[in-house]
């Protein structure tokens, strides 16, 4: 109000009155679904190679020896430098993909084999005491044990991985995502659209976190039942 310029701020009302005109255009939701599909692939694959790894890791010293400093390298490497480097390895369109799944990978690798690390050595030696099967030890000592580390590493990682998406997409600008929306906003100082885009990714990360948190919450406690 004090500046009377919305090139360099507007108020939450434009902001959301571009929103809602926005929503009005059929490029918009194109946008939309593009990012989320390229972001959660990155995502899920993330997770589900990082349970893999933490699991072998856990139980093959040779193979934690061999992949740490691969780890620790993608821990170490500025968001900016992993984007322009998978540029030239990967096309733009898929460039969300990859940098999603390379800044996810350590976050649950890590976290998951920390939860596998705690689990008491009483409780495995008690199982090989009662020759308790391997279904029910990783369903009932396991699964118990980790969830906890699971639950955090999603926590975490889920709101990662769209900052990290979203920022490959605003260098990458593959066509129709919200990426190429932002930068274009930028270009022509189009602060109302860049407010309203952001209000955008805010609302998909919080969602795509209670929603997927919600799936994995559910799928333990149907495991627990049956």
């Amino acid at each position: 109000m004090m500046l009377g310029q919305e090139i360099l701020l507007v108020s939450p009302f434009s902001a959301l009155k571009r929103l809602l005109e926005l929503s009005m255009e059929s490029n918009f939701w194109k946008s939309i679904l593009f990012s989320f599909i390229k972001i959660t692939t990155g995502f899920v694959l993330a997770f589900i190679v990082g349970i893999i790894f933490a699991i072998i890791a856990s139980n093959k010293k040779n193979f934690k020896t061999l992949i740490e400093p691969l780890i620790l390298t993608i821990q170490a490497i500025p968001v900016a430098s992993f984007i322009i480097l998978c540029l030239i390895w990967v096309s733009s369109k898929n460039l969300s993909i990859l940098v999603s799944f390379l800044m996810v990978l350590p976050v649950v690798y890590r976290n998951i084999l920390d939860g596998i690390k705690s689990i008491p050595k009483e409780l495995n030696d008690m199982a090989k005491v009662f020759k308790v099967s391997k279904i029910k030890k990783i369903r009932y000592i396991y699964l118990s044990q980790v969830t906890p580390y699971l639950r955090a590493a999603c926590s975490v990682s889920l709101g990662l991985c769209w900052k990290a998406g979203i920022a490959a997409e605003v260098i990458g600008m593959p066509a129709n995502s919200i990426g190429e929306k932002l930068y274009e906003a930028k270009i022509y100082l189009n602060t109302p659209d860049l407010f309203a885009w952001t209000i955008v990714i805010i609302i998909i990360s919080i969602c795509f976190q209670k929603g997927f948190l919600s799936i994995i919450d559910y799928a333990l406690k149907r495991l627990e039942i049956n």
